[in-house]
């Protein structure tokens, strides 16, 4: 944890008022995770088929001034029994609200999301990836941040004030689910003399017309996705992160018309180097009580446009994705998603399986499953065609 962190920690800490009616609640979970991998590793260093990583993600959460204040602390850490990259600490929210008649003022560490899609997330840009925890992109670091939140008939105005960049995480030399050559972040490189001290900005426009959800918003600072430049280290070739600064606009639109949902998520980058549009779009229809039970089943359909095409350098350019979604509405909140996704340019597939249950009022148990097909090393999916694997998953709520 850097000394900013620390000072905003303490900062943030002290500003809490000492009174009787002040609220304040502790909640949080553990977790233990077991991945099994079906097949030999493709890399050095990597010479294992089970893997085996915990994490603790306590909250703790004041509140005063009538609910119109609240603070809120969300420290996380990892343990992971093989890669040392993978073994971490964060800080995913220290943050103030203070809530106004028609405004809020959220200030300190925080995670934004953005987007509407469901296999990939174009327009969420305010929060840096954690990729060591999953490969996916799911999983953010949190990002310190001074957000205004302005409510207007005409919709919600966000305007952000973003200083310090995070740098994205990457799995080490002995973790799985990586390039053939490791990411070295001792010799990240940026585009701005300012580094990771750049301050960025973004806008954000919301607002719900009827059955439609709508966003736009424009971003100007770091790009959170970091151009990979292969380096001679002493003889071995390592791949060094280089952030350029971009401008990005995005737009993101939700229609929910009976039992479908329309999906779409575009963003147009500019940068030093390149100039794009990126797209991705589909829908959702839901089939509500199945057989005649309490069960509902979604069927998804989405595809994924990106204008660089081949030379891009996202793992998305022209892919189509199916899947479904079982909910059986039970007390336990059973759930599962199943999903195929095909590269149309590289003719490769991945299959994910996300299933998830409750055990009683304090525990949960997941199984999810990926697997890959790919046989064009042009393909960014090559690299990790054989790291196949099932994870169960084990969370403990307090």
């Amino acid at each position: 944890m850097g000394t900013s962190k620390l000072l905003l920690a303490a900062g943030l800490l002290s500003a809490l008022p000492v009174q009787a009616e002040t609220f304040y609640e502790m909640s949080g979970k553990v977790t233990a995770d077991l991945r099994y991998f079906t097949q030999d590793a493709k890399f050095q260093n990597q010479d294992y088929d089970t893997n085996l990583s915990f994490t603790v993600e306590p909250e703790f959460y004041w509140e005063w001034n009538d609910g119109n204040d609240n603070l809120t602390f969300t420290p996380f850490l990892r343990i992971d029994e093989n890669d040392s990259q993978r073994t971490h600490g964060d800080i995913r929210e220290l943050s103030w609200v203070h809530i106004g008649d028609d405004w809020e003022l959220r200030t300190g560490i925080r995670k934004v999301f953005w987007g509407v899609t469901e296999f990939q997330h174009l327009v969420d840009v305010i929060n840096q990836t954690d990729a060591v925890d999953d490969f996916d992109g799911e999983d953010k670091l949190g990002q310190q941040m001074i957000n205004l939140s302005l409510v207007r008939d005409w919709g919600i105005v966000d305007l952000y004030l973003l200083p310090g960049f995070r740098e994205r995480t990457f799995v080490g030399d002995e973790g799985r689910l990586r390039a053939g050559l490791a990411v070295n972040d001792d010799h990240t490189t940026y585009e701005s003399g300012a580094g990771k001290n750049h301050i960025d900005t973004a806008i954000r426009w919301s607002h719900t017309l009827g059955d439609f959800d709508l966003g736009a918003y424009w971003f100007r600072g770091t790009n959170r996705d970091p151009k990979l430049q292969a380096k001679n280290l002493n003889g071995s070739t390592v791949l060094a992160p280089y952030y350029e600064q971009m401008d990005q606009i995005g737009f993101d639109l939700q229609a929910t018309i009976d039992s479908w949902l329309w999906k779409i998520e575009g963003i147009h980058r500019d940068t030093s180097s390149e100039n794009y549009w990126a797209a991705q779009g589909g829908f959702e229809y839901t089939f509500y009580g199945i057989q005649e039970s309490a069960a509902d089943l979604g069927v998804l359909l989405e595809y994924g446009w990106d204008e660089r095409g081949t030379d891009a350098d996202a793992a998305i350019q022209n892919d189509l994705f199916m899947g479904a979604r079982l909910a059986l509405n039970d007390a336990e909140s059973t759930e599962m998603l199943a999903g195929i996704s095909h590269d149309i340019d590289y003719d490769s597939q991945s299959l994910i399986i996300e299933a998830s249950r409750r055990v009683g009022d304090d525990w949960k148990i997941s199984l999810d499953g990926r697997f890959f097909s790919s046989d064009d090393p042009a393909d960014l999916s090559y690299s990790i065609n054989q790291d196949d694997h099932l994870q169960l998953t084990v969370e403990r709520y307090f």
